[in-house]
């Protein structure tokens, strides 16, 4: 005669086995929206790395406090903090090896301005007057500013609206040295005094050399910003009261006092679980291609 099995302990085995499941994709949903889809990660991988973690969060567990129940405060804790963790660190490895591949200064012309690209006919002189001009130049530092403030981007000067190359001539005319590399010391100083030396370090410089409209080379140069894990202010003089600025589709604007602290709170909270999160899904951005 065979034994009677368990019943009330394979009701409990077989409704924990959709629970584990349920809760290893609740983790893995939160690390996606976390990483925003810069890492390839599916469902199935978040799941198995968040059941792998929470077995080893009980195995510690049962090694700190041997008779400490399933359901201690201990045990959870471990492997809720695993789990993320495990899925966190996968996504930001794989976002670090998923490079997309960067599109080149002519693609970016082709395809025109949008949310992540920006044209400048020049970064220093008003082609009206012909003269240079500080507003010009604020200009840069309000767009970078813009970028480093939402999810990054690129700014081509010596481009005009429409992606017809026009190169950097004028700019350079007005410097003593007229090379490249004057002209990134130049851009690079222009950003660390209006934007400050931490958010400037978010921001490479490049330059390329395309056909412009007679199919005569043309230099230009590529701005790219990566995404700020912190608020980017600019001071447009030392005097003046700091400006927050921020892309709206293709353009960017200034947010005032109020919608500058919603901004804010909204994409930087200040609660530890939202901070923790806003950190890293800064760290993974910052690991993307410059």
């Amino acid at each position: 005669m065979g034994t009677v099995p368990d019943l009330p302990a394979l009701w409990l085995t077989a409704g924990a086995l959709p629970v584990v499941l349920l809760v290893a994709w609740a983790f893995g949903a939160v690390a996606r929206l976390l990483l925003r889809g810069r890492a390839r990660l599916g469902v199935a991988t978040s799941i198995v790395i968040s059941i792998l973690a929470t077995s080893l969060g009980m195995f510690i567990a049962g090694w700190i406090n041997p008779d400490a129940p399933l359901w201690s405060v201990l045990s959870l804790l471990l492997c809720l903090g695993l789990s993320v963790a495990g899925i966190a660190l996968y996504g930001a490895v794989a976002a670090h090896f998923q490079h997309p591949q960067r599109e080149t200064v002519a693609e970016l012309l082709a395809a025109g301005e949008s949310d992540r690209v920006e044209f400048k006919s020049t970064a220093r002189v008003n082609l009206r007057t012909g003269a240079r001009d500080d507003r010009m130049e604020q200009v840069i530092a309000k767009t970078a500013c813009a970028f480093l403030n939402a999810d990054g981007g690129t700014l081509v000067i010596g481009v005009d609206d429409l992606g017809t190359p026009l190169g950097l001539d004028a700019d350079l005319a007005t410097m003593k040295s007229p090379d490249l590399d004057r002209y990134e010391l130049w851009l690079r100083d222009l950003l660390t005094t209006a934007l400050g030396q931490n958010a400037a370090a978010g921001v490479s410089v490049e330059f390329a050399t395309v056909p412009d409209a007679a199919e005569q080379p043309a230099t230009v140069c590529r701005v790219t910003c990566v995404p700020s894990p912190r608020p980017v202010y600019l001071r447009p003089s030392k005097a003046a009261t700091p400006e927050l600025w921020v892309r709206s589709g293709n353009s960017t604007r200034q947010l005032g006092v109020d919608e500058a602290t919603e901004y804010v709170m909204h994409r930087w909270p200040l609660n530890l679980g939202s901070s923790i999160a806003a950190q890293l899904r800064a760290a993974v951005r910052f690991s993307e291609v410059r």
